[in-house]
């Protein structure tokens, strides 16, 4: 009787240490296999994912519509709103924007690093989030300093007490970014090696997608914010035709990965796209607030002022001569006049309605391949905010290739900063070589406008 009364009070104790041990040999099995792949939904299940819930009213209102058409509402209700809004942040200028590119950053890293965490199980890794976090900041740091760096080299390197910080940012982005490495390796247990490299690796791929393409969108806002604004609404109108002309019309499957897309609303979205942005990128041609670099932006009185460059200034086009035959026998002329940014625009337009929905796809594939429906719920309706952007990254990144590939040339300010910074000899031995290339390659008008060097 006494020893069975010891092994009952003593059961609770036992219990306990079984389910520790379980739960030790649980998080051991999950680490050989990496992802126990029969048990991510449950592993996922506690991520917000989209509802078509909204305000109290809206819902009472819409509850007697079938799925898909309370579906359609809450969707439109809620693209109009970011449409104003985002109208609302362009008025505010271009740092309100930048700020706005931030944020999305922001959370968007944080939706795709908790589907990190949740699969994972980082409840039992010592500070791994603090480290993802720390990993963000010190990303951001590095890119955005670069930027600041390169256009504002001038203002910034005055005497001031963040002027180091500017000088030596990249040093100490390096340093940051060590400080990051060290820690993660003292932090690393024997028993969650697997997991926590994975982890380190979904961490700098994350990274790389977003703090990457971020700072890629804000390069091409300092080219001008036609570059930024004409872009995101092609992708914006791309997404929203494709879908309306898919919901109406919609019949054929366009890919496996999302059955809902159909060829007639991917058909559709490529024509809408093409014919709106040509229009919008004529439009906002003729206002200096869009054409204009962010360096001769004024904040007091939020007013551009530039000479426009050659893109955007109208031009005569001749037309091909096929056409110019037809256009002849009907009396009508045979020449174009248009703002060269214009063709541009058709590129940019054709990339973002036939390449860009693969960006979608892929964020598709990836929610498939952890088996939940959106990456957060932020917006009802759409999901979370990678749900929203995944197309905008990779146009991002088209855009600034495409400028630096066809369009950019050198900028006479940036290279009149650097010349600033160098030394007053170092500043008359270039101008000395400067004086004889020009005499060499240019005629002797030009080398009479040129002073004396005496």
């Amino acid at each position: 009787m006494s020893s069975l009364n010891q092994t009952q009070q003593s059961s609770p104790q036992h219990q306990t240490l079984d389910r520790k041990q379980s739960i030790d040999n649980m998080d051991s099995d999950t680490e050989d296999k990496l992802i126990d792949e029969s048990n991510i939904e449950d592993l996922v299940k506690e991520l917000p994912q989209s509802t078509d819930k909204t305000v109290q009213f809206l819902d009472n209102m819409l509850a007697v519509l079938p799925k898909k058409w309370r579906n359609y509402i809450v969707r439109t209700i809620f693209t109009l709103i970011m449409v104003i809004g985002f109208g609302l942040v362009i008025y505010s200028g271009p740092l309100a924007l930048m700020i706005l590119t931030l944020g999305i950053q922001v959370k968007c890293f944080q939706e795709i690093i908790s589907i990190g965490y949740s699969v994972y199980r980082v409840h039992g890794l010592p500070w791994f989030r603090s480290l993802s976090w720390y990993m963000l900041f010190t990303s951001n740091y590095f890119f955005y300093a670069e930027s600041l760096v390169e256009y504002f080299s001038l203002v910034l390197k005055k005497p001031n007490i963040l002027r180091p910080l500017i000088l030596y940012h990249r040093f100490f982005s390096f340093t940051l970014y060590v400080i990051g490495f060290i820690w993660f390796v003292l932090s690393l247990v024997k028993r969650y090696y697997l997991r926590q490299f994975s982890l380190f690796a979904w961490t700098h791929v994350t990274l790389l997608i977003v703090v990457t393409q971020s700072y890629l969108i804000i390069q091409n806002m300092f080219e001008g914010l036609i570059w930024f604004i004409v872009p995101v609404s092609m992708i914006v109108i791309n997404d929203s035709m494709a879908y309306l002309f898919g919901f109406f019309l919609g019949k054929t499957p366009l890919i496996k990965l999302s059955p809902k897309k159909t060829w007639e609303g991917f058909i559709g979205g490529v024509v809408a796209t093409v014919i709106l942005g040509i229009i919008i990128s004529h439009l906002m041609c003729g206002y200096e607030f869009f054409i204009c670099p962010i360096e001769s932006y004024n904040p007091i009185d939020r007013k551009f002022s530039c000479a426009p460059s050659k893109l955007f200034q109208l031009t005569e086009y001749c037309l091909p001569e096929t056409i110019q035959f037809i256009f002849k026998m009907f009396g009508l002329p045979q020449t174009i006049v248009m703002y060269p940014f214009v063709l541009h625009s058709l590129a940019l337009s054709l990339f973002s309605s036939i390449i860009g929905p693969f960006g979608g796809f892929f964020a598709s594939g990836f929610k498939r391949a952890f088996k939940i429906k959106d990456f957060g719920d932020v917006i009802p309706g759409h999901g979370g905010l990678v749900d929203r952007f995944d197309c905008q990254y990779l146009m991002a990144s088209f855009v600034n290739v495409y400028i630096y590939s066809f369009v950019k040339a050198p900028n006479p300010n940036k290279i009149l900063n650097l010349i600033y910074q160098l030394k007053y000899e170092d500043q008359l031995n270039l101008f000395a070589m400067l004086r004889e290339h020009l005499n060499i390659t240019e005629d002797n008008s030009i080398h009479k406008t040129l002073p004396s060097w005496d």
